[in-house]
């Protein structure tokens, strides 16, 4: 018998309530809506949550690692060291000054950058490295951190997905040189739009800073407070990254109950793993090492195709048809067309990479779901492992 739901349940789902609404009421009523002390504190809460000295708050997490790759001074013809397995963002910032994005691949288990891999891509040219969290669990940061001392190179933490993720008992937001983190509407931390540089470094944070905003010298949203003065000066040519008081509060909002929202989404993923972990056509994901722990916003299922008569398209169709949303994380940014034809990738060249994406399939997982939400995901996944097993 089909599992089948009355409606459909959409792959993502913000979790939000009268807090924000009155978050962002209060920064209407204020007359205040764009950069001023709502994003202020939420840069100081974010510090302190994640052990950082800075805290700059901007309108995306690509904003962010813009910012920090322009903060390190990386020039055209330079290089820089990422994963295949990431979304555009991780790669396209290198682009942003006519650098090379170099493409290293992926370790099987948990299909996050092979640090072991990393050493063998770097050349006279490389200035740093862009590790990313997929998935919301920690990337090798040791050995990434010990190649990146004994080259000389800079580490720009893409930690989109890693709010909050811990590695080896520190929380991810102070270990590379910057780490940058996303509030996109599906993350667990959302802010509509968002991101967020983090540094313990003084000098880079004010370059962040001050290149966040039109290349404005510190603090210029204080032009129009009662501390402020009209008078600014342009000491670089920057860009218009800031974030607004409007998203700033939204996220304060979102602050008070991140804990709560980690808790579910934690949940969640183990009656995800409880339930497919012994059935042969499925494998569920790495959750972490014993002193870590996993952010969960992805809960990437892979099929184990030789027990299953249909492949990944198939039972993603098949899922829908059930009602339950799903997405693909990711398509490997080096058979995209762009990477493919500029570089001269092809698919085997990543080759771990590109296996594990063509049986990679994201399951809903986010705290607004209810257990019945979960179980029938669980009933839909586990029926079609059945019908359709070799």
């Amino acid at each position: 018998m089909t599992a089948m739901r009355s409606s459909f349940l959409p792959f993502a789902v913000p979790d939000t309530d009268h807090a924000e609404l009155e978050q962002v009421a209060e920064a209407l009523r204020s007359g205040w809506v764009t950069t001023g002390p709502k994003t202020k504190r939420f840069e100081e809460r974010i510090a302190a949550l994640v052990g950082a000295r800075h805290a700059i708050a901007v309108n995306s997490c690509t904003a962010a690692m813009h910012l920090a790759l322009e903060a390190v001074g990386l020039q055209a013809g330079d290089e820089v060291i990422t994963t295949t397995m990431t979304f555009a963002a991780s790669a396209e910032v290198v682009r942003y000054f006519n650098a090379r994005p170099v493409l290293v691949d992926i370790e099987p288990d948990s299909m996050n950058i092979d640090a072991s891999r990393i050493e063998a891509a770097i050349t006279p040219r490389t200035r740093a490295i862009i590790p990313v969290h997929l998935a919301g669990l920690a990337a090798d940061m040791d050995a990434i951190m010990a190649l990146a001392a004994t080259h000389g190179l800079h580490v720009v933490e893409d930690a989109a997905h890693a709010l909050p993720t811990i590695y080896k008992g520190r929380i991810v937001g102070s270990i590379g040189d910057f780490t940058c983190f996303s509030f996109y509407a599906t993350k667990t931390l959302t802010t509509g739009e968002g991101g967020m540089i983090c540094t313990d470094d003084d000098r880079l944070a004010h370059r962040c800073r001050v290149m966040s905003l039109h290349g404005i010298g510190q603090d210029a949203w204080k032009r129009y407070s009662a501390e402020g003065s009209w008078y600014y000066e342009i000491v670089a040519p920057g860009f218009k990254y800031n974030m607004t008081d409007i998203a700033a509060g939204i996220g304060l909002a979102q602050l008070d109950k991140l804990d709560a929202m980690c808790r579910r989404r934690r949940a969640i993923a183990a009656r995800y793993s409880e339930a497919f972990g012994t059935i042969a056509a499925l494998q569920v994901p790495k959750d972490t090492d014993p002193d870590g722990a996993h952010a969960w916003h992805l809960y990437m299922l892979r099929l184990n195709r030789e027990h299953l008569t249909i492949d990944r398209a198939r039972f993603v169709e098949e899922l829908k048809r059930r009602n339950i949303g799903t997405s693909v994380h990711f398509i490997p940014l080096h058979v995209h067309p762009y990477y493919r034809d500029t570089y001269g990738y092809r698919p085997e060249d990543l080759s771990i990479a590109h296996r594990e994406y063509l049986r990679e399939i994201s399951l809903p997982i986010y705290s607004k779901m209810t257990d019945q939400d979960a179980t029938d995901v669980i009933d839909a996944v586990r029926e079609l492992a059945e019908t359709f097993r070799t």
